[in-house]
């Protein structure tokens, strides 16, 4: 095979790829709207530890559990996400985070960003 070709060939592989990914692409830029409403019947993993002023946790340390009520949207969805990814890491919420959707995620966010 000539150099030419195989030139010709890899960008039509290259060009078959990026056009099959295309879907996926746009998918991912697609913002998941969060439904505060939905997440009623999802907060029952969060409230044992997030809904008690001065709450702290015992395991795997001693860690001062912070209130999420009115905090940012997008800070609980990055935080989730980086806890479910492991750049973040406390063992209960790693693996609660991990248990989560995309939209379980934004409906918790919408719901908590929307309490004072």
């Amino acid at each position: 095979m000539t150099l030419r070709r195989l030139k010709t060939c890899s960008s039509t592989a290259l060009a078959a790829i990026i056009f099959s990914m295309t879907p996926m692409l746009a998918h991912a830029d697609e913002e998941i709207k969060g439904d505060a409403e939905a997440a009623r019947s999802k907060v029952s993993m969060c409230i044992g530890c997030h809904g008690i002023k001065g709450y702290k946790a015992s395991y795997p340390e001693v860690y001062h559990v912070p209130m999420i009520a009115g905090q940012n949207a997008e800070y609980i969805i990055s935080a989730l996400n980086d806890y479910a990814s492991g750049s973040r890491t406390f063992p209960t919420m790693e693996a609660i985070a991990q248990s989560l959707s995309d939209q379980d995620i934004a409906d918790l966010a919408a719901y908590y960003s929307s309490l004072k």
